[in-house]
């Protein structure tokens, strides 16, 4: 891997969407706007969102990353960007990376002002500090950008990276503990909640919720959801394909 050509690619990505402004508000906006609906739909009982907001700053980025990198990638692809670039000395590798660092950058806004807004606007109670509460919303919005990355290489349109997310996302976010307990629920499904990544987001976020300091639990959540994105990120670059079909 060329780190210029990684940093040439990254600068290039962020060039393109600067021209796209919907695009951006997508992703720095929503999630901001749906957890403020969370806060007002349980506005009766501020408790029941301090309970499960800080589970779902992790759940939007990941969700909003997706279907925007999803759709870019492939939009680049369809198109024949991704061809001509990858008939230019610039490694597979090269690529995915640089739009993993530029999608990556705009996660970070992201996930920093949804976790503030949620802090310091709507009053999430939460008893760790905001920094561990933001890395995991970073590392999930990352994990979403490594995902959309991968499932692109089988799509061969937009409405067909779009239909992904029931097959990649929805059942993550059914078996996360988001909506029970996942030792409540049947050990078959528990076993498979137990090797999907937003789980161990959602376990890490709720680490926060309730402990002052970072616990064990917690840097295990924190290494697995990041161990993930980086082999979700390798997988993206084994199969992406240097020809447009």
């Amino acid at each position: 891997m060329n780190g210029s050509r990684t940093l040439a690619t990254a600068a290039r990505v962020l060039r393109q969407l600067r021209h796209d402004p919907r695009t951006v508000a997508l992703m720095l906006l929503v999630p901001v706007l749906m957890i403020t609906l969370l806060r007002y739909v349980f506005d009766g009982d501020p408790r029941v969102f301090d309970g499960v907001g800080a589970s779902l700053l992790g759940v939007f980025p990941l969700i909003t990353m997706f279907l925007v990198t999803s759709i870019a990638t492939l939009r680049e692809r369809t198109s024949g960007t991704l061809e001509r670039l990858l008939a230019l000395p610039l490694a597979k590798t090269d690529l995915i990376a640089g739009y993993a660092l530029a999608f990556g950058l705009l996660a970070a806004v992201q996930s920093a002002l949804a976790t503030g807004v949620a802090l310091w606007v709507l009053g999430l109670d939460v008893a760790g500090s905001p920094w561990l509460l933001l890395l995991v919303a970073l590392l999930d919005a990352l994990l979403g950008t490594a995902l959309g990355l991968f499932v692109s290489a089988f799509a061969a349109s937009e409405f067909q990276a779009v239909q992904f997310m029931p097959a990649v996302v929805f059942p993550q976010l059914l078996l996360c503990g988001l909506f029970t307990p996942r030792d409540r629920m049947h050990p078959a499904l528990e076993a498979v909640s137990d090797a999907l990544p937003m789980s161990y987001a959602v376990d890490g976020m709720n680490q926060v919720l309730h402990h002052p300091d970072a616990t064990g639990d917690f840097l295990r959540d924190v290494l697995v959801v990041a161990a993930c994105a980086l082999l979700v990120l390798a997988l993206g670059a084994a199969t992406l394909r240097r020809r447009t079909p």
